[in-house]
C-alpha cells in the first residue's frame, strides 16, 4: 500500500485573488474621485448650483460636501467589501457566497447612486461621476464572480478521477 502525499505550493484561486486585488486598488481610485472633484474639478458644485440657482455659496458648499462625503463613505464601505472578499478567498471561506453577495449589493448601491433623484436634482450625483464610480469596479467585480464560480484546476482534476 502506498500513501500519496501532495504538497500544494500554489494559491488555490489565483485568478480570484488577482481580480479582488485589482478591484481593491481601483476602489481606492473611486474613493479619491469625489475628493478630486471637490478640490480640482468642481462638477459636484456646479451640479448643485444648477439644481438650486437661488442658493448662496455657503449652502452650495454644504450640499457639495454632503454629496462628496456620501460618495467617499460608500467608497470606503466598498473597499471594506473588496478586502473582506479577498480575505474570504485567501482563507477559502464561503468564497462563492461572499463574492457573489458583495457583487450584487455593491452593484445595487452604485446603480442607486447613478439613478436616485431628489427635489430639484435629476440625479443627486452628477451623471459622469455616478457612471464612472459604477463602471470602474464593475469589470474586476464580474471577473471575481466568474473566478469564484469556476473550480480551481486541482479540484477539476480531482473530480474526474
Amino acid at each position: 500500500m502506498t500513501v500519496h502525499t501532495e504538497i500544494r505550493t500554489t494559491k488555490r484561486r489565483p485568478n480570484l485573488v488577482q481580480a479582488l486585488t485589482i478591484g481593491a486598488c481601483l476602489q481606492i481610485l473611486c474613493i479619491a474621485l469625489p475628493l478630486l472633484d471637490v478640490w480640482l474639478i468642481g462638477s459636484i458644485e456646479q451640479h448643485v448650483q444648477n439644481a438650486y440657482p437661488e442658493w448662496g455659496p455657503d449652502n452650495v458648499n454644504l450640499d457639495r460636501n454632503a454629496i462628496a462625503g456620501y460618495l467617499v463613505i460608500v467608497g470606503v464601505l466598498g473597499l471594506a467589501g473588496w478586502l473582506g472578499a479577498l480575505w474570504s478567498a485567501k482563507k477559502d471561506v464561503a468564497v462563492r457566497a461572499v463574492v457573489t453577495t458583495l457583487f450584487v449589493v455593491g452593484t445595487c448601491v452604485l446603480l442607486f447612486d447613478v439613478g436616485y433623484a431628489g427635489e430639484h436634482y435629476d440625479p443627486i450625483v452628477p451623471l459622469w461621476l455616478g457612471v464612472t464610480l459604477l463602471v470602474i469596479p464593475l469589470l474586476p467585480g464580474i471577473t471575481a464572480v466568474m473566478a469564484a464560480w469556476v473550480l480551481p484546476p486541482t479540484e477539476r482534476a480531482d473530480r474526474h478521477d
